[in-house]
């Protein structure tokens, strides 16, 4: 009954439509991407200014913080995002979706939440750093595997221009960073003091521009409301546990945490756009920001739940990460005494 849908729909069935994008929208979005571009470059400007060269470098030459946040990225988040996909017996293309957003890269923002939790800033941005390289193999990779039973992995389009912009708007500004740091390390720490207050903005802000930008899209499937509730919670606990089985330091565990639950979530919604049609989206395009929505609030309960305990259990004025690092050498496990690329590190 075409009289139940707009003159200027351009896909209708019933009362279901596919309405143009608005022009008000259109140039909203060019608008606020252009801002949160240059913003999140300050940004990792900034948490660059937080970075040891000698430090990352040995991350580097003894990568086993690196090696356990590579099997939390791409073996604990597609692997969980099978499981939860089959659990809630969602349709095809709605499990596509979980399944891309478990396959993508660790996101930005958890450097700058790492930052608030006195994480490891070194091994943070290396891990963002890697899991955004390797993505353009491991993507394709888990995507071929945990797609199978749904879709041909063929329809799924990556955009590789688009990972390797990341790639590059996040290196750029962090070696920058890093340089101001080694030449000018009292200055840097004025700039990560402001970079850190941006960041908080930045994420409130992003959450906040998705809202305005997708606000007629929000009507899906109540699963994929709590497969996007339940997803960044495992995401942050599973990080967070197989860390500590590894025998990392519990700053590094907090790292590594936030790098497993918190995901490209912009390059998910990339990818969807270029592989499915309009009445497919319909049914998942909103998912990557719902997850966007929920991996934030969790990670703010994560910080607010760490600064209570170093509020109550720190004294004041200690450095937290040796006094984290002092308690773990009195109780190191023995899987640790075997694996001494990391052990010198924290010692």
């Amino acid at each position: 009954n075409f009289t139940d849908c707009p003159a200027n729909a351009t896909i209708c069935s019933g009362t279901s439509c596919v309405l143009p994008e608005d022009d008000f929208n259109r140039s909203l979005s060019v608008t606020l991407s252009t801002v949160l571009t240059i913003m999140l470059a300050l940004v990792m400007f900034s948490m660059g200014c937080n970075v040891d060269i000698k430090k990352f470098w040995n991350h580097i030459k003894r990568p086993w913080g690196i090696f356990v946040g590579f099997l939390c990225q791409f073996g604990i988040m597609p692997l969980t995002a099978f499981l939860l996909s089959l659990a809630f017996n969602v349709l095809p293309i709605q499990a596509v979706v979980v399944l891309i957003m478990g396959c993508c890269p660790g996101g930005t923002a958890s450097n700058i939440i790492a930052y608030w939790v006195d994480g490891d800033m070194d091994l943070s941005i290396s891990m963002t750093t890697c899991s955004t390289l390797l993505a353009m193999g491991m993507m394709p990779l888990c995507l071929f595997v945990y797609t199978k039973m749904w879709t041909d992995s063929d329809a799924i389009v990556l955009p590789y221009n688009s990972i390797g912009l990341s790639l590059v708007a996040l290196i750029i500004p962090v070696s920058v960073g890093v340089y101001v740091n080694h030449r000018w390390p009292t200055k840097a720490k004025l700039i990560l003091k402001v970079g850190s207050i941006v960041g908080a903005i930045l994420i409130v802000l992003t959450a906040v521009v998705g809202g305005i930008l997708y606000k007629g899209s929000w009507i899906i499937s109540p699963k994929l409301w709590i497969i996007g509730t339940i997803f960044p919670a495992a995401g942050y606990s599973l990080g967070f546990l197989l860390a500590r089985v590894a025998g990392l330091s519990w700053n590094r565990c907090r790292t590594v945490s936030l790098e497993t639950g918190m995901q490209n979530t912009q390059l998910c919604s990339t990818i969807v756009q270029l592989s499915f049609s309009p009445e497919q989206l319909e049914l998942m395009f909103t998912f990557p920001l719902i997850y966007s929505i929920f991996q934030l609030l969790f990670a703010l309960i994560f910080l607010a739940g760490y600064r209570v305990y170093r509020r109550y259990h720190v004294k004041p004025n200690t450095d937290v990460e040796k006094t984290e690092e002092k308690d773990d050498s009195k109780s190191i496990s023995s899987h640790a005494k075997a694996n001494g690329g990391f052990v010198s590190d924290e010692t």
